[in-house]
């Protein structure tokens, strides 16, 4: 298969895929405000719930769908969790009380899967030295949703709140046409596993992670970031409107320009910076440019001064690629779904104590360490160095016998 042609095809699956998720962004909470009947406490507290049952519901289902790409290949399951996705959107169009929109949010929270079966995808037709680079392609369709798509989602929503779940809904239904038509097998049938329900769960999954020292090194300092991003969309717009007093155009801009600067380093300066400096050292640079551009976030006195966080963080944007080539090498080309899936597992627990932790760092520390959840998370991205380190040291080792 060629390997630029399948990469490109995941892409377009990714983009379509994440952009459903970032339309959801403008109108869902006021789709739920209303049924809150405009009780903004009670609303923020039902928005929860909504986030965690998503996070919760990609845990244990994401190691069943990884597996089950093993088994069966990830056409299928790429092409069905789009039609699924699709189908749940438009179930939540129409949802005439909050509890089938619950319903939805829950049934979203399993189908939402072909990121994690993308990755392996990308795996499969790869080859291992040019992998750091078609992740951080697949990378940037993840970006490009979450940017496009909260700019849509607020338009179509100002026409009607519903608008953007029956375009969400069109979106992943293309996808899966999409799909149908134009996107490959990767998996042969030779490489494919035979399934296992011990490997089909969140333990399953994670003792997979912990085969060997490489591989479970790489994957705490993998939790380590995604607990780190977490005070991105936990505590950033509040942080600016306080500390800088800034309104919705402001940090609008900001976020834009953080999603350009995320794209340009995934998408143009992976490929040379690793083929140059290998992904060991790109790994390590991504994750204290991470850590530096935190602390600028966090101490910055003036929204100026804050702005020039942004590029230094954006390179923090090396060290996504950098790891997911060094773990796919770590496994057999018949586990590349199930590693995928351990990694959406970790996510989502660094999505349930993400939130949590910063937002009460943040408010404990308002009056007299403003940025304190910024600080705490170049700390923990500081950790996530040390352990990237030590887990690099010596080369990767070939994937174990199973």
């Amino acid at each position: 298969m060629n390997v630029r042609r399948a990469t490109a095809l995941i892409f377009c699956t990714v983009t379509l895929d994440v952009l459903p998720l970032g339309l959801m962004i403008p109108v869902l909470p006021r789709i739920v405000l209303d049924f809150a009947g405009g009780d903004t406490a009670s609303a923020a507290q039902i928005l929860g719930l909504f986030s965690t049952v998503w996070a919760v519901m990609q845990f244990f289902f994401s190691p069943l769908l990884g597996v089950l790409s093993d088994r069966y290949g990830r056409r299928p399951v790429i092409l069905i969790s789009c039609l699924g996705l699709g189908l749940d959107y438009v179930f939540m169009a129409v949802a005439p009380s909050l509890t089938l929109l619950f319903v939805g949010r829950l049934i979203s929270g399993i189908t939402s899967a072909t990121i994690g079966t993308g990755f392996a995808y990308i795996a499969d037709v790869t080859p291992e030295k040019d992998r750091a680079r078609a992740f951080g392609l697949v990378g940037v369709a993840f970006g490009l949703g979450f940017v496009v798509g909260p700019a849509l989602g607020g338009l179509l929503g100002g026409i009607e709140p519903r608008l953007p779940f029956w375009v969400a809904a069109a979106a992943c239904l293309v996808n899966a046409g999409f799909g149908w038509f134009i996107l490959p097998e990767s998996l042969p049938p030779e490489r494919r596993m035979a399934f296992e329900w011990k490997r089909a769960n969140p333990v399953g999954a994670f003792r997979l992670l912990a085969t060997h020292r490489e591989l479970f090194g790489l994957s705490t300092v993998n939790f380590l970031g995604q607990l780190a991003h977490q005070v991105l969309p936990s505590v950033t717009v509040l942080y600016m409107g306080y500390r800088y007093g800034w309104g919705e155009t402001h940090v609008g801009l900001t976020l834009a320009l953080v999603g350009v600067c995320s794209a340009v380093v995934q998408g143009v300066l992976v490929g040379p910076v690793v083929a140059r400096l290998g992904e060991r050292r790109t790994l390590l640079i991504g994750l204290f440019c991470g850590a530096a551009g935190m602390a600028i976030y966090g101490l910055a006195p003036t929204g100026p001064l804050f702005l020039i966080g942004v590029p230094v963080m954006s390179l923090w944007g090396l060290a996504g690629p950098a790891i997911l080539g060094l773990m796919s090498r770590l496994v057999d080309l018949s586990e590349q779904g199930q590693l995928q899936g351990a990694n959406t597992s970790l996510t989502s627990v660094a999505g349930l104590l993400g939130p949590g932790l910063f937002a009460a760092s943040f408010s404990l520390m308002l009056t007299s360490l403003p940025g304190a959840a910024f600080d705490l998370s170049a700390l923990i991205l500081l950790a996530a160095l040390g352990v990237a380190a030590w887990a690099t040291r010596t080369p990767p080792a070939a994937a174990p016998p199973r």
